[in-house]
């Protein structure tokens, strides 16, 4: 089944050179302009990557992204301007997974939503699941639960919570985080790390700044505590 994506621009130029190119690879393609057309597509259909623009009319990117976090782990790539450091950190604290700046390489792009894809596809492909007292990850279906209630997680958070917990006490620098998850080539800092591990904590953890599972060793990393 071929792969399915959402586009979301207001400049109908950038939508068309993206669709084009996606569909060059054997993508499914969806486009969207406002924000309020693209929270309706992403309701109504199951995508496997969503692109998205901060800069929206009738709803913003970060509300939009905001939204599909609410019923959807679905990976997005936030569209921000270049240099603009802010977005980037708001992005990644409303859900985004990853950010590309404008302009960009259309090469870029698509590395990029291949590199997420793999990394999703060889993730569901296990069929193993990780118990730790109320804690449940079940890496079949990257799921994971606190005392029977699930946990709504981002696929970055998701990611961040399986390396940890797949290697109790190991320490991981956030370098190494950064570079294990988001790739050699992603150009984002080590902000992005502390960024999904606070969402995380404060999802996962009954007291966030006395975590009981991701626990941080100053001046190292981060690890998981069993």
């Amino acid at each position: 089944m071929a792969r399915r994506a959402l586009v979301v621009d207001d400049e109908k130029a950038i939508v068309k050179g993206i669709k084009y190119s996606l569909e060059q690879e054997g993508m499914e393609v969806d486009c969207a302009y406002d924000g309020e057309e693209a929270l309706e597509l992403a309701k109504a259909n199951k995508y496997d990557i969503v692109l998205l623009d901060v800069m929206l009319p009738m709803l913003s990117g970060f509300d939009v992204c905001l939204a599909i976090r609410e019923f959807s782990d679905v990976p997005i790539i936030m569209l921000t301007a270049k240099g603009d450091d802010m977005d980037k950190i708001l992005g990644l604290e409303y859900g985004a997974d990853d950010y590309i700046t404008k302009p960009f390489n259309i090469l870029e792009v698509k590395a990029r939503i291949k590199a997420i894809i793999r990394r999703t596809s060889a993730k569901e492909k296990a069929a193993t699941q990780l118990v730790f007292d109320d804690l449940t990850i079940n890496e079949e279906y990257r799921r994971v639960f606190y005392k029977d209630k699930e946990i709504n997680l981002t696929s970055r958070e998701y990611e961040v919570l399986e390396l940890l917990a797949s290697t109790p006490g190991k320490i991981y620098s956030r370098e190494e985080l950064l570079t294990t998850i988001w790739g050699d080539d992603f150009p984002g800092d080590v902000r992005t790390v502390d960024v999904h591990v606070r969402r995380l904590r404060e999802k996962l953890e009954k007291n966030p700044s006395e975590p009981r599972y991701v626990r941080t060793k100053w001046g190292s990393g981060y690890y998981f505590q069993v």
